[in-house]
C-alpha cells in the first residue's frame, strides 16, 4: 500500500524519478549507504515527530542527530520520536520506507538545512527496500517542505 502511495505521487507530480526497489533491507541509513554505493549522509531520513499535538516530517542528512535545543527554537516546545504504530498511522509508511510522499494524510514537512550539502540524496520510496534518487531542493519543492536547521 506504501509503495504503491508513493508510486502514485510520483506518477502524478514527478513521473520522471524512478523508484528503485531492492532485494535487500535499506531500513536503516547505513543498510541504505553500503546498498546504493553512497555516503551515509546522502540517505535522507525522515523523522516522525509530535510537537505539542501536531505530528509533522523532518528530513534531514543521513549522517545528523536531531538538536533537542533547535527543534525547540524552531517549534516552541519539545518534539518525541513517534512509535511503531503512531508512524505506520500517520504516514502509511513502515518505519524504514518514511518518506515524505505518498502521505496516509497530508502532514508539515521540514528539510533540514543539512541536505543542501549534497545535489542528490536518496529518500526512502515508502518500503523498506525502496528509494529515489532526488534533489533536495526539487523534493523541499514536491512536498511544500519549509527548511529549518535543527540538526547538529
Amino acid at each position: 500500500m506504501s509503495l504503491q502511495s508513493v508510486r502514485q505521487f510520483l506518477a502524478e507530480y514527478a513521473p520522471d524519478i524512478e523508484i528503485i526497489e531492492l532485494d535487500q533491507s535499506t531500513a536503516t541509513v547505513e543498510l541504505a549507504a553500503k546498498a546504493h554505493n553512497v555516503e551515509p549522509g546522502q540517505i535522507a531520513k525522515t523523522l516522525s515527530l509530535k510537537v505539542k499535538d501536531n505530528i509533522i516530517l523532518v528530513v534531514a542528512k543521513g549522517d545528523v542527530r536531531l538538536d533537542n535545543k533547535k527543534l525547540k527554537e524552531t517549534f516552541g516546545a519539545k518534539a518525541r520520536m513517534l512509535s511503531f504504530d503512531e508512524v505506520v498511522s500517520a504516514t502509511g509508511h513502515p518505519p524504514g520506507g518514511v518518506c515524505p510522499f505518498g502521505l496516509e494524510t497530508p502532514l508539515p514537512v521540514y528539510c533540514d538545512v543539512s541536505l543542501r550539502h549534497y545535489t542528490e540524496v536518496l529518500p526512502a520510496a515508502g518500503a523498506t527496500n525502496s528509494a529515489i534518487r532526488i534533489a533536495p531542493e526539487r523534493m523541499a519543492e514536491l512536498t511544500s517542505a519549509t527548511w529549518i536547521d535543527v540538526c547538529q
